[in-house]
């Protein structure tokens, strides 16, 4: 497009390296792309070839115009191209999970969407999209398919967009850390409060997100609006509890939730408030407000 890119792409691609990031770009595997625009569909060699030439790093591939492809096959047609090129483009499958792809995209892509788009809401939902709890639900029982370099991917932050409040948009991001989800900032990045920069900015919830042990976080525990959730850490654990409803919930976890003895020591720290909690033996009581979480990491004390 000459007229958005008259300097060519080759040109944005330069200055977004010369910042120290990468730059992704967007295709679809059929004949157009979910907005109409070329598709890739028969010229995924050529196309990889043009992305690598420009300097792509990353590639979200559709799933539009696609009647009567089979997506593993469809998929795998441009894994096979970017795999040719000397240049490492990572491959996204973003075909909304319709066909599973968590049994068949390990293989060779490196993230694949779990669900239709993320709505900005807390659960809400259209025939098409999701609000987020709806997304987080469906993630239950994929953390055996995640693995370092190969990721569940459920949909991009909406962080700051204006749908949520700030205790709702903390909950959000907590849990896409504690996912293992690829971190995309769905937000403009030029307008920002500082409260939407505080969540997105959060270096101790980051960590658990990009932890080198590569473990997708699970539900342990659910009774009603009431859920704890837990990723295992290269070095403990992080814990999620997380209020659903409109009314503050007390919550208790025992060590037997964890296959812990109970004469364990634990430590825990508050990953929100940058606070030290204190040691705990057998179990661990805490008050989470409505609609939001208390997140934490723990560890072993000698």
């Amino acid at each position: 497009d000459t007229s958005k890119f008259p300097s060519g792409i080759t040109k944005i691609a330069d200055l977004i390296h010369d910042k120290g990031l990468k730059i992704g770009i967007y295709s679809d595997a059929g004949t157009h792309t979910c907005e109409g625009r070329p598709g890739s569909l028969g010229y995924e060699d050529i196309d990889a070839k043009t992305y690598a030439s420009w300097g792509i790093d990353y590639l979200k591939y559709d799933w539009c115009f696609t009647n009567g492809l089979d997506a593993q096959s469809a998929y795998r047609k441009m894994s096979d191209a970017l795999s040719q090129l000397p240049k490492r483009i990572a491959l996204s499958v973003c075909e909304w999970g319709v066909n599973h792809p968590w049994l068949w995209a390990p293989g060779f892509a490196q993230l694949w969407r779990t669900t239709p788009d993320i709505l900005d809401c807390w659960d809400c939902k259209t025939p098409t999209k999701l609000g987020w709890t709806h997304i987080l639900d469906k993630q239950v029982g994929l953390e055996v398919y995640a693995k370092p370099g190969h990721w569940n991917d459920p949909d991009m932050l909406v962080v700051g967009n204006g749908g949520m409040k700030t205790h709702e948009y903390i909950a959000h991001f907590s849990f896409w850390s504690l996912l293992s989800a690829p971190l995309i900032a769905g937000n403009d990045l030029r307008n920002m409060s500082p409260e939407i920069k505080s969540i997105l900015l959060n270096k101790e919830v980051i960590s658990v997100n990009q932890d080198r042990l590569g473990q997708q976080g699970r539900r342990i525990f659910k009774n009603g609006p009431q859920e704890i959730w837990l990723k295992d850490l290269i070095d403990g654990q992080a814990i999620i509890f997380f209020n659903r409803s409109l009314n503050t919930k007390e919550f208790t976890l025992d060590w037997t939730t964890l296959d812990l003895d109970p004469t364990t020591h634990l430590s825990f720290r508050d990953l929100w408030s940058h606070q030290e909690l204190g040691r705990f033996q057998s179990s661990y009581t805490t008050k989470v407000e409505a609609h939001s979480v208390h997140m934490v990491k723990t560890k072993k004390i000698p």
